[in-house]
């Protein structure tokens, strides 16, 4: 079984997905959501910014909040 891209996802949906951001990650500036803009590795260097994350710590928060997405939870633990 091969892992969704991110990546793809993330851009394509930005829209949609960008308010979320904000609730998952309430540490972030408007602006510096303005300059994600649906990047995920510019979301990647946020949250390590913000958040102090590792590289590695910061793509397994933001796959884990984008696999919910897709999978319809908000909850990022997959509860309903």
């Amino acid at each position: 079984m091969s892992t969704p891209d991110y990546r793809d996802v993330f851009m394509g949906k930005w829209k949609q997905l960008r308010g979320r951001v904000r609730e998952e990650w309430g540490k972030l500036t408007d602006s510096q959501i303005d300059q994600i803009n649906g990047d995920y590795d510019r979301l990647v260097g946020v949250l390590q910014e913000n958040y102090g994350y590792t590289h590695d710590r910061a793509r397994e928060e933001a796959d884990r909040w984008l696999s919910n997405m897709e999978n319809g939870n908000k909850d990022p633990f997959g509860n309903p």
